[in-house]
């Protein structure tokens, strides 16, 4: 008999892993701008977190997943609110008023606020080079607002998508910490949770909506629930088992903005200036600046 296939290595699995992941992610922003369409932000926001949530709780049943300890609640209400809750409000809201390629470059500046948490708050010390990555990526930033609203006046989009990508940074705080004791599905199982309750205050309108919009959209709906809300996230936790180093397969988000701009152009025919993609260029600049060169060895 033959050898076969040559085995696959773990590095390998996990950059697969960690390419599955930023697709999946990047995807969310041309469908949530497509859903807006036929549903408010809440309401596409609470029934895709029912169905995700339903879906969670029979893997962890099938599973048998560990419940959180009384002492990590905090921890994980905090993950559930503001890296669920918080972060989808924000992003559904925001999508609104700026078209999925431009937030996806917005929202891609979580890494850098969380930078800025882990300072405060982890301790981790960071080199000048991450720190002028900082810097880099909050003038791209500005940029962006400045193409979106014509001068210096606030869009309340790009505030909003701010507002996301802080929340996302404090995911990425929280969830570190849990997955120190918690699997990457524990975490994200019970961290849903918390954030669906919390989007039970547009279920009404969710409802409602349901009842009256088209069966594109609802598949979209359903969509948004299985891959970017569930299966990223595993495979997500996935990639980060697998890599050696951390940094091998956070590089990977950097090509979310590119691939969200793509989908979105091919998709729903989006456009945006020049200036919004250079200043998402610059973000995502900053980005790698601090978060690959300027890392302490």
């Amino acid at each position: 008999m033959g050898k076969g296939l040559p085995k696959m290595s773990n590095q390998t699995r996990g950059f697969l892993a960690a390419m599955a992941t930023v697709l999946m992610w990047a995807s969310a922003f041309p469908f949530t701008r497509f859903l807006l369409e036929y549903y408010t932000p809440g309401a596409i926001m609470v029934l895709r977190f029912i169905v995700a949530s339903i879906i969670l709780i029979v893997i962890g049943i099938i599973k048998k997943i560990k419940r959180p300890e009384i002492k990590d609640l905090p921890l994980f209400f905090l993950f559930g609110i503001f890296g669920v809750f918080a972060y989808n409000f924000f992003f559904n809201t925001g999508t609104v008023h700026v078209v999925s390629g431009v937030s996806s470059f917005i929202v891609a500046a979580s890494p850098v606020f969380t930078a800025i948490w882990a300072k405060l708050f982890l301790k981790e010390t960071m080199t000048p080079l991450a720190w002028l990555g900082i810097v880099l990526s909050f003038s791209g930033l500005m940029g962006v607002m400045i193409s979106q609203t014509g001068g210096f006046a606030l869009n309340i989009g790009v505030l909003l998508l701010i507002g996301a990508a802080i929340s996302g940074s404090v995911l990425n705080i929280t969830q570190r910490l849990l997955v120190r004791k918690y699997t990457a599905l524990e975490a994200t199982t019970y961290a849903i949770i918390i954030g669906t309750l919390c989007m039970l205050i547009y279920l009404p309108d969710g409802i409602a909506e349901f009842r009256t919009s088209t069966l594109p959209a609802n598949l979209a709906l359903i969509f948004l629930a299985i891959f970017p809300a569930v299966l990223a996230y595993i495979a997500w936790g996935y990639a980060l088992s697998k890599a050696e180093k951390t940094a091998h397969v956070t590089v990977f988000l950097y090509l979310i903005p590119f691939l969200a701009s793509l989908i979105g152009f091919f998709w729903l025919g989006e456009t945006f200036s020049i200036w919004s993609f250079l200043g998402g260029v610059v973000i995502i600049g900053g980005m790698v600046l601090t978060n690959v060169f300027g890392r302490v060895k």
